[in-house]
């Protein structure tokens, strides 16, 4: 089994979720969110196809990685070869993040006709889900680039039948300070 990249496999991020992660930039995305920081993603066919073993082997060399990031693109535009990629995780310890332009209400509606959604979102820990929406943006929201982005425990909301936030990252005010360009640099 394939599945096409946006680009190299990145490992060693601090900011695709929580400790040292390993990010899998899938290429393709049906949004096309106004603002993306990844618009060359979008596209369908852009990219380069890499065998799913081989993928597995790279992320197995990768040390001290707390988890993997699938990320894109949209990594549900590609439900199989990212379940082969998130089960694959769970079973080396990894934890699973992903980003998704869809919400997880629409997910579950693609899982009931679908079985591989459920399967990936069985193998998800975290769930960055929503339409990135640059009117929203904002420098105050941890792991998210719009406030109307949720970060969801998906084994609890499972679990109970509704939406789980990780609280800890859906604050809008998480105590960040924005940038402000300094008068003057003292070397």
């Amino acid at each position: 089994m394939k599945i096409r990249l946006a680009s190299q496999i990145q490992y060693d991020s601090i900011v695709d979720g929580e400790g040292l992660r390993t990010v899998i930039w899938t290429q393709g995305c049906p949004h096309r969110c106004p603002g993306c920081h990844n618009p060359r993603t979008h596209s369908l066919d852009g990219g380069f196809e890499m065998d799913i073993e081989d993928l597995k082997k790279e992320i197995s060399t990768y040390p001290n990685q707390d988890g993997i990031t699938l990320s894109g693109g949209d990594p549900f535009i590609q439900p199989e070869a990212c379940y082969e990629i998130a089960s694959y995780a769970k079973s080396m310890g990894l934890n699973v993040w992903c980003y998704t332009g869809y919400t997880y209400e629409q997910l579950l509606e693609f899982a009931s006709k679908k079985d591989i959604f459920m399967k990936l979102l069985q193998n998800i820990d975290v769930l960055i889900d929503g339409k990135f929406m640059i009117n929203l943006r904002s420098y105050n929201t941890k792991f998210r680039g719009s406030s109307n982005q949720r970060v969801i425990d998906v084994k609890a909301s499972l679990e109970n039948g509704e939406v789980v936030l990780v609280s800890k990252y859906n604050q809008i005010d998480i105590g960040l300070d924005l940038y402000k360009k300094p008068e003057c640099i003292f070397v």
